[in-house]
């Protein structure tokens, strides 16, 4: 069945020339502050708007819609092939059928992500001893970007740090419990259930809840995350937002450097050499730093890039401007380990104060994290890894005409 619903979307895709009866097409104009090769844009639809035949021919684009605050309707639409301060319309189509982002829930709970019939990666609740994580995570051409193990033991890889396993959200000191690591004394993130699964045309939404539970069974906090996956042709883009609400008194996100968005890379990507494996990859981030400098420094985005199988390849993070102390720090290490955490400030540079870096969020009350990956072939030049952080930082400004 899956099989059919594959190759039912491909023919679909190929087949937008002919458009369905009564198709909705809606005219949106677009002015980029900079060149843009692709990015998804998103424009909300006011409720009492009518439809009505666009005055000016063009391509037709696909286009995807969802309820928004208000009783509108939220739009999103990949914008292609922008010049800096110049308007485009893009006549947006929003019931071609087929779903180019698809997202299937296993029996066992655990939800994959295809993007045009490949397995992009994996929701896995159930095999983490003390935690969801994402795996694999495969870049375009299908090479696996993280490590194997220890979610899988193919052997001739490191076996360090048991608790890196693919993609994760968790950090080492939250009221004082440590989430971070998966043995001993420690906290558990336990997924709860889904609020939504969506596939369609332009991108994938997954929904979760997550518990927050101390060794001791009690519950400090629960959260609600939500990945987002886009069908682009530049690589894969992946927007991961997280928000977390304390629950039975206040919350404090400690000052360590263990946390807390993370992903745990090839072995061939590494950047320095470590127990016989050979250094060839590289971290580069928004402020020039390169490999082992990056380390616990402040930046916008960061990069990391190397070798799989015979290709390079790499996957940047970018920090949402909206985010609590951006620009954030990063716990990203020249072994493989690359991760975002706004917490670790003493940890990072012994001159800031003990628990400097800590984090209060009241009883009741929620702090929101929103990252965006973006995993693309080639070094952080050959992608234009900055001019893809622009599109994100600034995103062009839609307007429904």
């Amino acid at each position: 069945m899956r099989l059919l619903k594959t190759l039912l979307a491909g023919y679909l895709a190929l087949s937008t020339a002919v458009l369905p009866a009564r198709a909705e097409i809606i005219s949106v104009s677009v002015t980029a502050p900079q060149d843009v090769r692709e990015v998804p844009v998103s424009v909300l639809i006011p409720k009492d708007y009518k439809a009505i035949e666009p005055r000016v021919a063009g391509e037709i684009t696909r286009g995807q819609t969802e309820p928004a605050e208000g009783g509108q309707t939220r739009l999103t639409f990949i914008a292609h092939d922008l010049k800096a301060g110049e308007k485009h319309t893009f006549l947006v189509e929003t019931r071609i059928l087929g779903d180019a982002v698809e997202l299937f829930q296993q029996k066992n709970g655990n939800v994959e992500f295809l993007v045009n019939g490949k397995l992009l990666t994996r929701y896995d609740v159930t095999t983490g001893p003390t935690k969801p994580y994402f795996y694999p995570l495969n870049v375009p051409g299908g090479s696996q970007i993280v490590r194997h193990w220890p979610v899988e033991t193919p052997g001739g890889e490191t076996t360090d740090h048991p608790h890196h396993r693919g993609l994760w959200f968790t950090h080492g000191k939250v009221n004082g419990v440590d989430f971070w690591l998966e043995k001993g004394n420690v906290g558990k993130t336990i997924h709860t259930g889904y609020e939504q699964i969506v596939s369609g045309p332009v991108y994938g939404l997954m929904r979760a809840k997550t518990d927050w539970v101390k060794p001791d069974g009690k519950k400090i906090a629960e959260d609600v995350r939500e990945m987002r996956v886009y069908n682009v042709s530049g690589g894969a883009l992946m927007d991961f937002s997280v928000t977390i609400k304390a629950v039975g008194g206040p919350v404090v996100w400690g000052d360590t450097k263990e946390g807390t968005f993370a992903l745990r890379l090839a072995d061939s990507m590494r950047a320095a050499v470590e127990k016989g494996k050979i250094a060839e990859g590289h971290i580069l981030n928004s402020t020039g730093l390169k490999d082992a400098a990056t380390w616990g420094k402040a930046a916008a985005w960061c990069d990391y890039y190397g070798p799989v199988d015979g290709k390079i390849v790499g996957v940047a993070i970018f920090d949402d401007p909206k985010n609590p102390r951006h620009p954030t720090t990063w716990h990203v290490r020249d072994y493989g380990l690359f991760a975002v955490n706004p917490f670790g400030l003493h940890d990072f540079d012994k001159k800031n104060a003990a628990g400097s870096g800590d984090l209060t969020v009241p009883e009741g009350q929620s702090i929101t994290f929103r990252y965006r990956l973006f995993l693309h072939a080639g070094t952080t030049q050959e992608a234009n890894v900055a001019a893809v952080w622009q599109s994100f930082s600034a995103p062009p400004v839609a307007l429904i005409q």
